[in-house]
């Protein structure tokens, strides 16, 4: 019997980690003996006099939003990293190791009314918001290491506020998922003496199996390696290393992605689709002026949907004692995706 990647199991190699992907594709078809449910979206309003993210309102340190009419950007009134902190005592002790975690954490709102998200804004919001991300990067990244710009997006992952948002979390260390990626993009190259995600890319193209949706300047796929079951990346066609990088035309074309290929998402399960996402690139602080040509700036969505708005993916058992595992194939994730239309359709 010959080997079929659609039928048969078969591990992965996930090069930006190192690491293998368990794909059981048979297991995808499979019946489905668990509840599937359309989910009633939330009735969102464009103003809530109660969410602390909306202009004009009072946040939980006392402080009032100004009546911000784009974007607006304040310190995280919780944060998780503060520029401050004692620095922990050194240890002559291997198995009990501290480092410093200096750092800054800001919230930034994509917009004043809370019921709009990128499918749903229009092209000029998003752009602004990409212009945002661009003025917080230039300023942080002249002394933070790392700039996390990330978005939680549903209560499924954990955002208890439907307000249009993300995070930027900056700190004076590597953080681990980077780091790990650093290593392995700089080896990489040094072997090939070609940017591992564009050497990847341009033979994606060529086979277009995992392409999801690409444009002027970007393209988004479901990666070879992929572990969620619609994980997708987000790559630019030009090789470019940080955020601070992009030019007009990019930061054109970045905007129209953002609401074209998040209306895909949106239709797939006919639902406010639920993700992770954020973006990675060349590291900052002292290491900002520095030729990295072995990074290329991408994005990527983690979305836990498996088989509809209510039935998620858990990374559990075998994938937390053994070994990362997904049932439907990225092939199959990727036609599913690229099936969607590019207009959000929510009925």
């Amino acid at each position: 019997m010959a080997f079929n990647p659609s039928d048969h199991p078969h591990n992965r190699y996930n090069p930006l980690r190192g690491e293998w992907v368990l794909v059981c594709p048979h297991r995808g078809k499979r019946p489905w003996a668990g509840q599937i449910e359309k989910v009633r979206e939330a009735d969102i309003p464009r103003y809530d006099s109660n969410n602390p993210l909306c202009p004009g309102n009072k946040r939980a340190n006392g402080e009032v939003n100004p009546h911000y009419e784009h974007t607006h950007v304040f310190i995280n009134d919780f944060p998780a990293l503060m520029p401050d902190t004692p620095l922990p005592p050194e240890s002559n002790d291997p198995l009990f190791q501290m480092q410093p975690a200096r750092g800054t954490c800001k919230v930034m709102c994509y917009h004043p009314h809370s019921d709009l998200h990128y499918s749903n804004m229009e092209l000029d919001d998003i752009h602004l918001v990409i212009e945002e991300w661009l003025t917080q990067y230039q300023d942080l990244g002249k002394k933070f290491l790392w700039v996390q710009i990330m978005e939680n997006r549903g209560d499924m992952m954990g955002c208890s506020n439907p307000h249009p948002h993300c995070q930027i979390w900056c700190s004076e260390f590597f953080p681990n998922e980077p780091r790990i990626k650093h290593e392995n993009l700089k080896s990489y190259y040094e072997k090939y003496k070609k940017p591992l995600l564009q050497d990847y890319l341009e033979k994606e193209l060529i086979r277009e199996e995992r392409i999801v949706y690409e444009n002027k300047e970007w393209v988004v796929l479901v990666p070879f390696w992929a572990f969620w079951p619609f994980e997708t990346m987000v790559l630019p066609r030009r090789q470019t290393q940080r955020m601070s990088d992009l030019d007009d035309e990019q930061k054109k074309y970045l905007a129209l992605m953002f609401k074209e290929f998040t209306s895909k998402y949106d239709n797939l399960f006919d639902c406010a689709f639920p993700y992770s996402m954020g973006f990675h690139g060349a590291p900052t602080g002292e290491q900002f002026k520095v030729d990295m040509p072995f990074w290329t700036l991408h994005a990527v969505y983690y979305p836990p949907l498996l088989r509809s708005a209510t039935v998620k993916k858990f990374k559990a058992a075998y994938e937390l004692l053994a070994q990362d595992q997904r049932d439907i194939s990225p092939e199959l994730a990727a036609l599913r995706l690229r099936e969607q239309p590019t207009t959000r359709n929510l009925k």
